[in-house]
């Protein structure tokens, strides 16, 4: 098998565990990443990779021809102030001879608030939030220069990403969980290793400038899922807060829209079945083997 040449812009949990999962399954591959970090060579798992420094400023020009060489691209990097950086920067660098497989990490806050409904990758993108309002402008500037280069590019919004290190177990167990007064509240969530496995499923997949939204199959408010945490670890209740007791915007934000993501696109397109189809499953699992 040929020997894929992948470029990451951005390198947090969700490229991380992508790449593991191809390491793990025997692919061969050249890893290059960015991070705001200065260049240096590293190393994760068994697996060596070089690092180039990429902020909304600046950038280490020797990336250019290991972009160059790219021909699968994972785009996980958020706009900066309404730009996307990676298109200001790197648009012009693209090879379409060359690539295969550009994937954009989104997010489902594109659709705003829904009042606890159903969306589908069909339905009324409203965000509510900046950072929602500045995903949506960055899908629709990555379909022009998709266009224009013709380049086999996809979107995947995701839902709430959780992981075996970051989920409400650890948080009620560092007594960081609080419970929010807010009735009918829905949202979706995805485990990383599910979003890993179905980036590994779509690399054979392609089909330009589709859209999917990444999500597990049962949405639920954030207080039963802390209450199953409870439940799991058999602590105490954490405080109820009111929505405007919360520090952080962004969070906020969150509560402010209510949704159930439909995922039967992904399922159907990338033959996939869900290793934690809900949070109970991805609980048990963190509970059992990880706390």
């Amino acid at each position: 098998m040929k020997t894929m040449n992948i470029v990451c812009f951005g390198f947090g949990q969700v490229a991380k565990n992508f790449i593991k999962k191809l390491n793990n399954d025997g692919i061969y591959f050249n890893l290059t990443t960015t991070s705001r970090e200065e260049t240096q060579n590293k190393k994760l798992d068994n697996l060596n990779y070089q690092s180039f420094q990429f902020t909304e400023k600046d950038f280490d020009k020797n990336f250019i021809s290991r972009l160059e060489e790219a021909d699968h691209i994972l785009i996980s990097i958020a706009p900066v102030n309404g730009i996307d950086i990676v298109i200001r920067n790197f648009q012009n660098y693209f090879k379409p001879s060359k690539l295969k497989w550009i994937t954009y990490l989104s997010a489902t806050s594109v659709y705003g608030n829904h009042d606890g409904g159903w969306v589908d990758e069909n339905s009324e993108t409203k965000p509510t939030s900046p950072s929602g309002v500045e995903r949506l402008k960055a899908e629709k500037k990555w379909i022009e220069v998709a266009n224009k280069f013709d380049l086999p590019f996809q979107i995947f919004r995701l839902s709430g990403i959780y992981s075996n290190q970051h989920n409400i177990l650890t948080r009620l167990k560092s007594g960081k969980a609080k419970i929010i007064n807010k009735k009918d509240h829905f949202f979706s969530r995805i485990h990383v290793e599910d979003i890993a496995n179905i980036l590994s499923n779509s690399l054979t997949q392609i089909k330009k400038n589709e859209v999917y939204n990444i999500s597990d199959d049962k949405p639920a408010s954030a207080e039963e899922v802390t209450m199953y945490g409870i439940k799991l670890l058999g602590v105490d209740k954490p405080k109820t807060i009111e929505i405007n007791e919360i520090e952080s915007e962004m969070l906020k934000g969150f509560y402010r829209d209510s949704k159930k993501v439909d995922n039967k696109k992904m399922k159907e397109i990338f033959n996939y079945k869900l290793k934690y189809p809900t949070y109970v499953e991805g609980l048990n699992y963190i509970f059992n083997n990880t706390i």
